[in-house]
Protein backbone atom coordinates (compact mmCIF):
# COMPACT_ATOMS: atom_id res chain seq x y z
CA UNK A 1 0.00 0.00 0.00
CA UNK A 2 0.90 3.26 -1.11
CA UNK A 3 0.10 6.63 1.06
CA UNK A 4 0.21 9.99 -0.45
CA UNK A 5 -0.76 13.71 1.25
CA UNK A 6 -2.83 15.73 -0.98
CA UNK A 7 -4.11 19.29 -0.72
CA UNK A 8 -6.90 18.62 -2.74
CA UNK A 9 -8.85 15.76 -4.34
CA UNK A 10 -7.35 14.06 -6.83
CA UNK A 11 -8.74 11.24 -9.49
CA UNK A 12 -9.58 8.23 -7.77
CA UNK A 13 -11.19 5.07 -8.56
CA UNK A 14 -13.31 4.79 -5.04
CA UNK A 15 -13.75 7.24 -1.90
CA UNK A 16 -13.64 6.38 1.72
CA UNK A 17 -15.74 7.94 3.67
CA UNK A 18 -16.27 7.59 7.49
CA UNK A 19 -19.24 8.68 9.40
CA UNK A 20 -21.25 8.72 12.56
CA UNK A 21 -24.42 7.08 13.32
CA UNK A 22 -27.77 8.72 11.69
CA UNK A 23 -25.39 11.93 10.59
CA UNK A 24 -25.04 10.70 6.79
CA UNK A 25 -24.98 13.59 4.44
CA UNK A 26 -24.99 11.82 1.21
CA UNK A 27 -26.52 9.09 -0.62
CA UNK A 28 -29.11 8.74 2.26
CA UNK A 29 -31.74 6.48 0.00
CA UNK A 30 -29.18 4.32 -0.72
CA UNK A 31 -27.90 3.69 2.43
CA UNK A 32 -31.21 3.46 3.45
CA UNK A 33 -31.53 0.72 1.58
CA UNK A 34 -28.75 -1.63 2.14
CA UNK A 35 -29.38 -0.73 6.50
CA UNK A 36 -26.53 1.25 6.85
CA UNK A 37 -27.12 4.12 9.25
CA UNK A 38 -23.80 4.28 10.36
CA UNK A 39 -23.19 1.98 13.16
CA UNK A 40 -19.93 1.45 14.46
CA UNK A 41 -17.64 -0.90 12.51
CA UNK A 42 -20.50 -1.56 9.77
CA UNK A 43 -19.38 -1.02 6.59
CA UNK A 44 -20.74 -1.19 2.92
CA UNK A 45 -19.43 -1.16 -1.00
CA UNK A 46 -21.64 1.77 -3.29
CA UNK A 47 -20.48 0.34 -6.53
CA UNK A 48 -22.41 2.30 -8.81
CA UNK A 49 -21.23 5.61 -6.72
CA UNK A 50 -17.96 4.25 -6.00
CA UNK A 51 -18.11 4.90 -2.55
CA UNK A 52 -17.24 2.56 0.61
CA UNK A 53 -19.12 3.90 3.82
CA UNK A 54 -17.63 2.95 7.48
CA UNK A 55 -19.39 3.98 10.65
CA UNK A 56 -17.50 4.61 13.57
CA UNK A 57 -18.56 5.56 17.27
CA UNK A 58 -17.14 9.16 17.45
CA UNK A 59 -13.83 8.30 18.86
CA UNK A 60 -10.15 9.15 17.45
CA UNK A 61 -9.81 5.32 18.10
CA UNK A 62 -12.94 4.53 16.52
CA UNK A 63 -11.20 6.76 13.22
CA UNK A 64 -8.45 3.76 13.11
CA UNK A 65 -10.64 0.78 13.89
CA UNK A 66 -13.20 2.50 10.72
CA UNK A 67 -9.54 3.20 8.28
CA UNK A 68 -8.81 -0.35 8.85
CA UNK A 69 -12.23 -1.69 8.28
CA UNK A 70 -12.15 0.41 4.94
CA UNK A 71 -8.71 -0.60 3.72
CA UNK A 72 -9.96 -4.85 4.51
CA UNK A 73 -13.03 -3.53 2.16
CA UNK A 74 -10.89 -2.02 -0.81
CA UNK A 75 -8.44 -5.31 -0.88
CA UNK A 76 -11.28 -7.46 -1.60
CA UNK A 77 -11.88 -5.24 -4.44
CA UNK A 78 -9.95 -4.45 -8.23
CA UNK A 79 -9.66 -0.69 -7.51
CA UNK A 80 -6.47 0.39 -7.19
CA UNK A 81 -6.86 3.92 -6.21
CA UNK A 82 -8.88 5.32 -3.43
CA UNK A 83 -8.88 8.84 -1.99
CA UNK A 84 -10.04 9.82 2.20
CA UNK A 85 -10.69 13.05 3.83
CA UNK A 86 -8.33 13.32 7.34
CA UNK A 87 -8.27 17.09 7.81
CA UNK A 88 -8.15 17.13 11.55
CA UNK A 89 -7.68 13.12 12.53
CA UNK A 90 -4.57 12.54 9.97
CA UNK A 91 -2.49 10.20 12.80
CA UNK A 92 -5.35 8.18 13.10
CA UNK A 93 -6.56 7.16 9.58
CA UNK A 94 -2.56 7.12 8.61
CA UNK A 95 -2.52 4.41 11.60
CA UNK A 96 -5.47 2.47 10.78
CA UNK A 97 -4.71 2.18 7.34
CA UNK A 98 -1.13 0.63 7.91
CA UNK A 99 -2.51 -1.13 11.07
CA UNK A 100 -5.00 -2.84 8.99
CA UNK A 101 -3.05 -3.44 5.81
CA UNK A 102 -1.56 -5.56 7.52
CA UNK A 103 -0.89 -9.38 6.64
CA UNK A 104 1.86 -12.44 7.57
CA UNK A 105 1.85 -15.06 5.15
CA UNK A 106 5.03 -15.73 5.09
CA UNK A 107 4.25 -19.61 5.83
CA UNK A 108 1.52 -20.07 3.25
CA UNK A 109 2.80 -21.59 0.13
CA UNK A 110 0.26 -20.05 -2.13
CA UNK A 111 -0.89 -16.73 -1.41
CA UNK A 112 -2.98 -14.02 -3.60
CA UNK A 113 -1.00 -11.61 -4.97
CA UNK A 114 -2.37 -8.21 -4.25
CA UNK A 115 -1.99 -5.10 -6.81
CA UNK A 116 -0.41 -2.39 -4.29
CA UNK A 117 -3.45 0.14 -3.68
CA UNK A 118 -2.62 3.63 -3.54
CA UNK A 119 -4.38 5.82 -0.64
CA UNK A 120 -4.91 10.04 -1.68
CA UNK A 121 -5.15 11.17 2.27
CA UNK A 122 -7.21 14.84 1.17
CA UNK A 123 -5.70 17.47 4.49
CA UNK A 124 -6.62 20.61 3.39
CA UNK A 125 -3.25 23.34 3.48
CA UNK A 126 -0.66 21.56 4.30
CA UNK A 127 1.86 22.64 5.99
CA UNK A 128 5.12 21.06 7.99
CA UNK A 129 3.47 20.13 11.17
CA UNK A 130 0.88 17.94 8.87
CA UNK A 131 3.74 16.44 7.27
CA UNK A 132 5.58 15.39 10.70
CA UNK A 133 1.96 13.81 11.83
CA UNK A 134 1.93 11.87 8.89
CA UNK A 135 5.17 10.85 8.93
CA UNK A 136 5.11 9.81 12.43
CA UNK A 137 2.50 7.97 12.11
CA UNK A 138 3.94 5.96 9.43
CA UNK A 139 7.05 5.23 11.11
CA UNK A 140 5.36 4.16 14.69
CA UNK A 141 2.91 2.06 12.23
CA UNK A 142 5.61 0.24 10.29
CA UNK A 143 7.35 -0.59 14.17
CA UNK A 144 4.38 -1.68 15.26
CA UNK A 145 4.11 -4.12 12.04
CA UNK A 146 8.09 -5.87 12.13
CA UNK A 147 7.01 -6.30 16.05
CA UNK A 148 4.29 -8.22 14.75
CA UNK A 149 6.02 -9.87 12.20
CA UNK A 150 8.66 -10.83 14.99
CA UNK A 151 6.06 -12.24 17.33
CA UNK A 152 4.07 -14.19 14.75
CA UNK A 153 7.35 -15.93 13.35
CA UNK A 154 7.61 -20.03 14.32
CA UNK A 155 10.13 -20.12 17.15
CA UNK A 156 12.25 -22.61 14.97
CA UNK A 157 13.23 -19.70 12.78
CA UNK A 158 12.86 -16.73 15.51
CA UNK A 159 15.38 -17.94 18.87
CA UNK A 160 17.66 -16.15 20.58
CA UNK A 161 20.35 -15.36 17.80
CA UNK A 162 18.03 -14.57 15.62
CA UNK A 163 16.53 -11.88 17.63
CA UNK A 164 20.13 -10.36 18.50
CA UNK A 165 20.45 -10.54 14.89
CA UNK A 166 17.42 -7.96 14.10
CA UNK A 167 18.49 -6.16 16.92
CA UNK A 168 21.99 -5.68 15.53
CA UNK A 169 19.49 -4.87 11.76
CA UNK A 170 17.76 -2.05 14.05
CA UNK A 171 20.79 -0.76 15.59
CA UNK A 172 22.87 -0.42 12.37
CA UNK A 173 19.67 1.15 10.35
CA UNK A 174 18.98 3.56 13.27
CA UNK A 175 22.31 4.46 14.24
CA UNK A 176 22.71 2.77 17.75
CA UNK A 177 24.81 0.69 19.72
CA UNK A 178 24.39 -2.63 19.78
CA UNK A 179 25.42 -5.58 22.78
CA UNK A 180 24.86 -8.80 22.76
CA UNK A 181 25.81 -10.65 26.05
CA UNK A 182 25.55 -14.73 26.03
CA UNK A 183 26.13 -17.16 29.38
CA UNK A 184 30.30 -16.36 29.70
CA UNK A 185 28.67 -12.55 30.84
CA UNK A 186 26.11 -14.54 33.02
CA UNK A 187 28.55 -16.32 34.75
CA UNK A 188 30.49 -13.43 35.23
CA UNK A 189 28.14 -11.14 36.67
CA UNK A 190 26.25 -13.81 39.05
CA UNK A 191 23.05 -13.90 36.55
CA UNK A 192 21.86 -17.29 37.52
CA UNK A 193 18.14 -16.30 36.96
CA UNK A 194 18.55 -15.81 32.87
CA UNK A 195 21.54 -18.32 32.76
CA UNK A 196 18.98 -21.48 34.21
CA UNK A 197 16.05 -20.66 32.38
CA UNK A 198 17.44 -20.92 28.87
CA UNK A 199 20.33 -23.59 30.15
CA UNK A 200 18.47 -26.80 28.21
CA UNK A 201 17.51 -25.40 24.94
CA UNK A 202 20.28 -25.76 22.19
CA UNK A 203 19.66 -21.98 21.38
CA UNK A 204 22.24 -19.86 24.05
CA UNK A 205 20.39 -17.32 25.76
CA UNK A 206 21.43 -13.41 24.67
CA UNK A 207 20.63 -10.07 26.58
CA UNK A 208 20.30 -7.59 24.38
CA UNK A 209 21.58 -4.02 24.64
CA UNK A 210 20.46 -1.30 22.64
CA UNK A 211 21.05 2.44 23.20
CA UNK A 212 20.07 5.82 21.26
CA UNK A 213 21.52 9.10 22.19
CA UNK A 214 20.83 12.54 20.77
CA UNK A 215 22.98 14.41 19.61
CA UNK A 216 22.22 17.64 21.87
CA UNK A 217 20.95 18.09 24.76
CA UNK A 218 19.44 14.53 26.63
CA UNK A 219 16.67 15.80 29.02
CA UNK A 220 15.71 12.48 30.58
CA UNK A 221 17.38 8.94 30.70
CA UNK A 222 15.15 6.01 29.74
CA UNK A 223 15.20 2.43 30.00
CA UNK A 224 12.45 -0.11 28.80
CA UNK A 225 13.16 -3.58 29.16
CA UNK A 226 10.91 -6.48 27.31
CA UNK A 227 11.02 -10.31 28.18
CA UNK A 228 12.00 -12.07 24.86
CA UNK A 229 10.77 -15.92 25.71
CA UNK A 230 11.20 -16.82 21.76
CA UNK A 231 9.36 -20.34 23.01
CA UNK A 232 8.42 -21.21 26.07
CA UNK A 233 7.20 -24.97 26.83
CA UNK A 234 7.12 -24.60 30.41
CA UNK A 235 9.73 -26.30 31.12
CA UNK A 236 9.91 -29.11 33.52
CA UNK A 237 6.74 -27.90 34.80
CA UNK A 238 5.30 -28.42 31.39
CA UNK A 239 2.41 -27.23 30.13
CA UNK A 240 -0.57 -28.82 28.78
CA UNK A 241 -0.46 -29.57 25.05
CA UNK A 242 -2.87 -26.87 24.37
CA UNK A 243 -1.63 -24.31 26.26
CA UNK A 244 1.94 -24.58 24.61
CA UNK A 245 0.28 -23.80 21.35
CA UNK A 246 0.66 -19.90 20.52
CA UNK A 247 3.63 -19.71 23.16
CA UNK A 248 5.98 -18.20 20.27
CA UNK A 249 4.14 -15.11 21.30
CA UNK A 250 5.88 -15.49 24.62
CA UNK A 251 8.71 -13.09 22.61
CA UNK A 252 6.03 -10.18 22.36
CA UNK A 253 7.71 -7.63 25.38
CA UNK A 254 11.59 -8.03 23.60
CA UNK A 255 9.62 -7.37 19.96
CA UNK A 256 7.85 -4.77 21.24
CA UNK A 257 11.28 -3.51 22.80
CA UNK A 258 12.70 -3.76 19.20
CA UNK A 259 10.20 -1.43 17.71
CA UNK A 260 10.10 0.93 20.23
CA UNK A 261 13.81 1.01 19.34
CA UNK A 262 12.92 1.34 15.88
CA UNK A 263 11.08 3.76 16.25
CA UNK A 264 12.76 6.13 18.93
CA UNK A 265 15.75 7.58 16.53
CA UNK A 266 13.45 8.29 13.64
CA UNK A 267 11.51 10.89 16.08
CA UNK A 268 14.80 13.20 17.28
CA UNK A 269 13.72 13.26 20.83
CA UNK A 270 15.88 14.36 23.17
CA UNK A 271 16.21 11.50 25.28
CA UNK A 272 18.93 8.55 25.86
CA UNK A 273 17.04 5.33 25.53
CA UNK A 274 18.01 2.09 26.58
CA UNK A 275 16.46 -1.19 25.48
CA UNK A 276 17.10 -4.60 26.99
CA UNK A 277 16.08 -7.78 26.15
CA UNK A 278 16.13 -11.30 27.94
CA UNK A 279 16.42 -13.53 24.65
CA UNK A 280 15.92 -17.21 26.11
CA UNK A 281 13.88 -20.07 25.18
CA UNK A 282 12.95 -22.56 27.98
CA UNK A 283 12.86 -26.16 27.01
CA UNK A 284 13.04 -29.45 28.65
CA UNK A 285 15.97 -32.09 28.92
CA UNK A 286 19.01 -33.28 30.99
CA UNK A 287 20.37 -29.88 32.22
CA UNK A 288 17.14 -27.98 32.60
CA UNK A 289 16.38 -26.33 35.95
CA UNK A 290 14.21 -27.70 38.31
CA UNK A 291 10.99 -26.74 41.00
CA UNK A 292 13.47 -26.61 44.12
CA UNK A 293 16.43 -25.46 42.93
CA UNK A 294 17.46 -22.24 44.51
CA UNK A 295 18.65 -19.35 42.21
CA UNK A 296 20.20 -16.35 42.64
CA UNK A 297 20.23 -13.21 40.74
CA UNK A 298 22.51 -10.50 40.00
CA UNK A 299 21.43 -8.50 43.05
CA UNK A 300 22.30 -11.22 45.04
CA UNK A 301 18.87 -12.47 46.27
CA UNK A 302 18.00 -15.92 46.14
CA UNK A 303 14.72 -17.54 44.32
CA UNK A 304 13.43 -21.07 45.33
CA UNK A 305 11.90 -22.66 42.46
CA UNK A 306 8.44 -23.76 42.74
CA UNK A 307 7.21 -24.09 39.00
CA UNK A 308 9.65 -23.29 36.00
CA UNK A 309 6.73 -22.20 33.85
CA UNK A 310 7.16 -18.43 36.13
CA UNK A 311 10.29 -18.28 34.42
CA UNK A 312 9.66 -14.71 32.18
CA UNK A 313 9.86 -13.16 35.94
CA UNK A 314 12.96 -15.20 36.58
CA UNK A 315 14.63 -13.52 33.10
CA UNK A 316 13.40 -9.82 33.84
CA UNK A 317 15.20 -9.68 37.30
CA UNK A 318 18.35 -10.28 36.23
CA UNK A 319 17.43 -7.55 32.99
CA UNK A 320 16.36 -5.20 35.43
CA UNK A 321 19.06 -6.01 37.78
CA UNK A 322 21.41 -5.79 34.86
CA UNK A 323 19.82 -2.41 33.35
CA UNK A 324 19.96 -0.71 37.15
CA UNK A 325 23.90 -1.48 37.05
CA UNK A 326 25.00 -0.57 33.87
CA UNK A 327 23.09 2.63 33.66
CA UNK A 328 23.40 5.85 35.84
CA UNK A 329 20.87 8.12 37.03
CA UNK A 330 17.70 6.89 35.24
CA UNK A 331 14.56 8.92 34.90
CA UNK A 332 11.83 5.84 34.00
CA UNK A 333 12.29 2.25 33.68
CA UNK A 334 9.53 0.19 31.85
CA UNK A 335 9.22 -3.54 31.51
CA UNK A 336 7.15 -5.19 29.31
CA UNK A 337 5.99 -8.76 29.66
CA UNK A 338 3.55 -11.43 28.69
CA UNK A 339 4.13 -12.37 32.60
CA UNK A 340 0.50 -14.05 33.37
CA UNK A 341 -2.51 -15.67 32.56
CA UNK A 342 -3.76 -14.14 35.58
CA UNK A 343 -3.55 -10.48 33.27
CA UNK A 344 -5.96 -12.17 30.75
CA UNK A 345 -8.70 -13.71 33.28
CA UNK A 346 -8.51 -10.71 35.48
CA UNK A 347 -8.27 -7.54 32.39
CA UNK A 348 -9.55 -9.88 29.08
CA UNK A 349 -7.52 -10.20 25.86
CA UNK A 350 -7.46 -6.74 25.05
CA UNK A 351 -5.87 -4.69 27.77
CA UNK A 352 -2.68 -4.18 29.14
CA UNK A 353 -2.09 -4.55 33.45
CA UNK A 354 -0.05 -1.89 34.46
CA UNK A 355 1.75 -1.97 37.68
CA UNK A 356 4.32 -0.62 40.26
CA UNK A 357 4.97 1.65 43.48
CA UNK A 358 3.99 5.32 42.24
CA UNK A 359 0.51 5.53 41.03
CA UNK A 360 0.73 8.46 39.84
CA UNK A 361 3.19 7.18 37.12
CA UNK A 362 0.83 3.74 36.46
CA UNK A 363 -2.23 6.19 35.51
CA UNK A 364 0.19 8.44 33.17
CA UNK A 365 0.50 5.50 31.70
CA UNK A 366 -2.74 4.02 31.61
CA UNK A 367 -3.43 7.54 29.99
CA UNK A 368 -0.88 7.54 27.37
CA UNK A 369 -1.92 4.11 26.38
CA UNK A 370 -5.75 5.28 26.20
CA UNK A 371 -4.53 8.10 24.25
CA UNK A 372 -2.69 5.82 21.43
CA UNK A 373 -5.47 3.74 21.35
CA UNK A 374 -4.40 1.01 23.28
CA UNK A 375 -5.98 -0.22 26.66
CA UNK A 376 -4.27 -0.33 29.59
CA UNK A 377 -5.22 -0.46 33.30
CA UNK A 378 -3.65 -0.27 36.95
CA UNK A 379 -3.29 -3.06 39.47
CA UNK A 380 -2.32 -1.99 42.24
CA UNK A 381 0.54 -3.76 44.92
CA UNK A 382 -0.73 -4.34 48.30
CA UNK A 383 1.47 -5.46 51.18
CA UNK A 384 -1.27 -8.60 52.07
CA UNK A 385 -0.45 -10.00 48.72
CA UNK A 386 3.56 -9.40 49.00
CA UNK A 387 3.48 -11.50 51.96
CA UNK A 388 2.40 -14.97 49.66
CA UNK A 389 5.65 -14.73 47.53
CA UNK A 390 7.85 -15.12 50.77
CA UNK A 391 10.22 -18.64 50.58
CA UNK A 392 10.69 -20.34 53.83
CA UNK A 393 14.01 -21.39 52.10
CA UNK A 394 14.94 -18.48 50.14
CA UNK A 395 14.63 -14.61 50.00
CA UNK A 396 11.51 -15.20 47.32
CA UNK A 397 9.89 -17.38 45.92
CA UNK A 398 8.82 -17.68 41.86
CA UNK A 399 5.36 -18.16 42.61
CA UNK A 400 2.71 -17.39 44.49
CA UNK A 401 1.44 -19.05 47.80
CA UNK A 402 -1.92 -18.48 46.23
CA UNK A 403 -3.51 -18.76 43.28
CA UNK A 404 -5.67 -15.38 42.98
CA UNK A 405 -3.90 -12.44 42.04
CA UNK A 406 -1.23 -13.95 40.31
CA UNK A 407 -0.63 -10.97 37.75
CA UNK A 408 -0.01 -8.27 40.63
CA UNK A 409 2.14 -11.43 43.02
CA UNK A 410 4.32 -11.54 39.73
CA UNK A 411 4.64 -7.79 39.52
CA UNK A 412 5.74 -7.32 43.27
CA UNK A 413 8.09 -10.65 42.42
CA UNK A 414 9.80 -8.06 39.86
CA UNK A 415 9.49 -5.22 42.29
CA UNK A 416 11.99 -6.72 44.45
CA UNK A 417 14.83 -6.28 42.17
CA UNK A 418 14.21 -2.54 41.41
CA UNK A 419 16.68 -0.46 43.72
CA UNK A 420 15.06 1.84 46.20
CA UNK A 421 15.90 4.87 44.19
CA UNK A 422 13.87 3.87 41.61
CA UNK A 423 11.07 2.25 43.01
CA UNK A 424 8.78 5.45 41.78
CA UNK A 425 10.36 5.30 38.47
CA UNK A 426 9.43 1.85 37.37
CA UNK A 427 6.33 0.53 36.04
CA UNK A 428 5.34 -2.98 34.88
CA UNK A 429 3.44 -3.67 31.84
CA UNK A 430 1.80 -7.11 31.87
CA UNK A 431 0.84 -7.22 27.95
CA UNK A 432 -0.31 -11.01 28.05
CA UNK A 433 -3.94 -10.36 26.87
CA UNK A 434 -3.40 -7.74 23.53
CA UNK A 435 -0.08 -9.17 22.70
CA UNK A 436 -1.66 -12.42 20.67
CA UNK A 437 -5.41 -13.44 20.14
CA UNK A 438 -6.53 -15.82 17.96
CA UNK A 439 -8.92 -13.78 16.13
CA UNK A 440 -9.39 -10.46 14.39
CA UNK A 441 -9.92 -7.58 16.74
CA UNK A 442 -10.02 -3.46 15.54
CA UNK A 443 -7.24 -2.66 13.28
CA UNK A 444 -5.54 -5.91 14.75
CA UNK A 445 -5.11 -9.29 12.90
CA UNK A 446 -5.46 -12.44 13.69
CA UNK A 447 -2.09 -13.27 16.01
CA UNK A 448 0.14 -10.45 16.84
CA UNK A 449 -1.20 -6.96 17.80
CA UNK A 450 2.22 -5.46 18.18
CA UNK A 451 1.33 -4.11 21.37
CA UNK A 452 3.41 -1.40 23.80
CA UNK A 453 5.32 -0.23 21.02
CA UNK A 454 2.63 2.84 20.66
CA UNK A 455 1.95 3.55 24.34
CA UNK A 456 5.59 3.27 24.96
CA UNK A 457 5.99 6.01 22.46
CA UNK A 458 3.60 8.04 23.34
CA UNK A 459 4.18 8.30 27.43
CA UNK A 460 7.98 9.00 26.31
CA UNK A 461 6.86 11.80 23.69
CA UNK A 462 4.41 13.42 26.85
CA UNK A 463 7.73 13.72 28.60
Amino acid sequence: MKLNLVETKVKSDIQIIIVQKDKILDDKKILEKVKFDGADESCVLLLEQQKIYVGYDGTNDGLRVASAIAIRKLNETTFKTASIVANENLREIVEGLELGNYTFDKYKSTTKKQKEKTINIVVENISQKEINIFQDAVNISNSVNMTRDFVNTAPEDFYPKVMAKEARKIAKENNLTCKVLDDKYFEENGMGAISAVGRASRHKSKLIHLTYKPSGEIKKKIVLVGKGLTYDSGGLSLKPADYMVTMKSDKSGGSAVLGMMNTIAKLNLPFEVHGIIGAVENMIGGDAYKPDDVLKAKNGKTIEIRNTDAEGRLVLADCLCYAQDEIEDIDYIMDFATLTGASVVGVGHYTTSIMGNNTDLNWKVCQSALDSGELATSLPFNKYLRKTIKSKVADICNISSTRYGGAITAGMFLDEFIKDENKDKWVHCDIAGPAYVEEQWGYNPYGASGVGVRFAIEFIRSL
